[in-house]
């Protein structure tokens, strides 16, 4: 996949659904800020952005795939391969 795949993802509005999620400052969710161990999340909170996401985006992750979701651009990455460079 290419960054521009990646980018198609509104990064803002991602950014901003993760932080609505965890309960933090937008500002916060950078791109070197890990969701749990930085942002003070935790196996809940990493769910319910789980869920968000799927209900969001219209996709499913697998647990694997769950596992990843660890930080913005990781997020970010997922998501554009999961809507095949639609996003």
């Amino acid at each position: 996949m290419s960054d521009t795949d990646a980018t198609r993802i509104d990064v803002d509005d991602l950014r901003r659904t993760v932080a609505e999620v965890l309960d933090v400052d937008a500002d916060d969710v950078t791109d070197d800020a890990r969701f749990v161990e930085d942002l003070g999340g935790n196996s809940l909170l990493a769910l319910e952005v789980l869920v968000v996401l799927e209900k969001k985006y219209g996709v499913t992750f697998t647990g694997e795939e769950a596992a990843s979701l660890t930080s913005l651009p990781a997020t970010r990455e997922l998501l554009a391969t999961k809507l095949g460079g639609r996003g």
